[in-house]
């Protein structure tokens, strides 16, 4: 059984940094074969791409919205980070951990993480 958790979110203010962690669980190779990335969702919108990093780390792919303040990375076989700077209020939202390939399309997502909440205060 696959599993994604997320962690780290909570409340910051507007302009800070946040970084939230995606730790799997339930087959070793997982971050290895497959591509990561995160998606957000605010009430009444539908989930929308943020970012993702290859499996084997060679590349990274961001929605406009957030290239150049939002940073993936890999820890290591199986944690990836979401670093978050310049925070503003538009960017709140849950988070949610993804894994598959391709990323950028919902369809490409195989597994998803239980989301968690990023609230940016103004």
């Amino acid at each position: 059984q696959v599993q994604l958790v997320e962690s780290g979110g909570g409340l910051v203010q507007a302009g800070g940094s946040l970084r939230v962690s995606c730790t799997t669980s339930g087959r070793a190779l997982l971050a290895t074969t497959y591509d990561m990335g995160w998606y957000r969702q605010v009430p009444g919108k539908e989930r929308e791409f943020v970012g993702e990093i290859t499996w084997n780390n060679d590349k990274t792919n961001y929605a406009d919205s957030v290239k150049g303040r939002f940073t993936i990375s890999r820890a290591n076989r199986t944690t990836v980070f979401l670093e978050m700077n310049s925070l503003n209020p538009g960017d709140a939202g849950v988070y949610y951990c993804a894994a598959g390939r391709a990323l950028i399309r919902p369809e490409g997502v195989r597994y998803w993480g239980q989301g968690i909440q990023v609230t940016v205060s103004s």
